[in-house]
C-alpha cells in the first residue's frame, strides 16, 4: 500500500471518528454536555442497568454521575457505559468511605472513568456547629489532598442545605470554603439545596466563582417553604422551570463560574415524565 493510499485511509478514519464523536453529542447547557445523576433512576438502575442506560441514551444523555454501584463492579458499569458511548465523570461516595476507604474509592472512580469524587452529606445530629465545621474542614482537607496527590482525582463536596446556618456574619458554608484549600477541596452546587435554606444560588456562584466545579440542576415545587434541615419530600422535585428557582439567572452565573458538569437530578416518582420536560426547558434558556 503506497503512502498516498495510507494517507487517504487515515484521513477517512479520522473523519469517521470525529463524526461518531459529534453524533454522540447530546443536549448541552452553557456549551457543556448535559448529564444525569444516577440517583434519579436509582430504582430502574438497580433492576436493569442496561435497559435504563439505553433509555437515557434515547434522551441523548451520555454524561453520568454515579452515586452507587448498584451491586455491580465498577468495571461492569464501565463496560455498559462504553458499549453505549456513555461515560461517568463523577463518582459519589459517603463521607466515611472517602475518609477511610481511599484505595477502594479511588479504584472504583478510576475504573468508572470518573475525574471527580463527590461527598453529599456530612453526618450530624441536630444543628450544624462550629465543632462539626472544624472537623469537616480537617477531614475534607485530608480526603482532597489524598485523592489529588495519590490518585489524581478531584474532590468536591455537594452542599445539602444545613451548611448555610448563620455563623460569624456569614454561614458555615462560608467558613468551610474559606478554610479549605481550593487545590484539594471544591464544591458541587445542588441548586435546590442552596435555595431551600434561603441562599441565592446565582449570588453564591458569583461569591465563589472558582470553587464550584459541578452542579445538580433541579427545581422546587411552588409553595414549599425551606429550612436548614437538609431534607424535604422527594415529591417536591418538579420539572425544571415549573418551580421556584430562577434557572435563567442561575445558568448565567454558572456559565461565568465555568461549571464543568451539569447533572439533572429529579428524586420524585414522576422523574420519567419530568426529565424530558426538564431537558426541553434547559435547552430553551437563552
Amino acid at each position: 500500500m503506497n503512502a498516498m493510499i495510507k494517507k487517504i485511509l487515515l484521513t477517512a478514519s479520522i473523519i469517521c471518528f470525529q463524526f461518531n464523536l459529534n453524533a454522540q453529542k447530546g443536549p448541552s447547557i452553557n456549551g457543556v454536555p448535559l448529564g444525569m445523576v444516577s440517583y434519579t433512576y436509582r430504582q430502574s438502575l438497580q433492576k436493569d442497568m442496561a435497559t435504563t442506560l439505553d433509555s437515557l441514551k434515547t434522551l441523548k444523555v451520555y454524561d453520568m454521575e454515579f452515586s452507587s454501584l448498584f451491586g455491580k463492579k465498577a468495571t461492569e458499569i464501565r463496560k455498559l457505559l462504553d458499549e453505549r458511548g456513555m461515560y461517568c465523570s463523577s463518582f459519589g461516595v459517603s463521607y466515611q468511605d472517602a475518609l477511610t476507604k481511599s484505595d477502594e474509592v479511588a479504584s472504583n472512580a478510576k475504573a468508572l472513568g470518573a475525574k471527580f469524587v463527590r461527598v453529599a452529606w456530612i453526618p450530624h445530629d441536630g444543628p450544624f456547629t462550629k465543632e462539626l465545621a472544624d472537623k469537616t474542614i480537617a477531614d475534607f482537607s485530608i480526603i482532597g489532598k489524598n485523592l489529588k496527590e495519590n490518585y489524581g482525582l478531584e474532590f468536591c463536596y455537594h452542599n445539602h442545605g444545613f451548611e448555610f446556618a448563620p455563623y460569624e456574619g456569614g454561614t458555615f458554608f462560608d467558613y468551610i470554603a474559606k478554610n479549605t484549600d481550593p487545590k484539594f477541596v471544591n464544591f458541587e452546587m445542588d441548586i435546590l439545596w442552596t435555595f431551600f435554606p434561603g441562599i441565592d444560588p446565582a449570588k453564591l456562584l458569583e461569591k465563589y466563582p472558582n470553587r464550584f466545579k459541578l452542579m445538580h440542576v433541579k427545581d422546587l415545587k411552588k409553595g414549599v417553604v425551606g429550612n436548614l434541615s437538609g431534607g424535604t419530600s422527594s415529591e417536591n422535585d418538579v420539572a425544571l422551570g415549573t418551580g421556584q428557582l430562577d434557572l435563567p439567572a442561575i445558568m448565567k452565573a454558572a456559565k461565568k463560574a465555568k461549571i464543568q458538569h451539569y447533572y439533572i437530578e429529579d428524586e420524585s416518582s414522576l422523574h420519567a415524565i419530568q426529565v424530558p420536560e426538564s431537558i426541553k426547558y434547559l435547552l430553551s434558556i437563552k
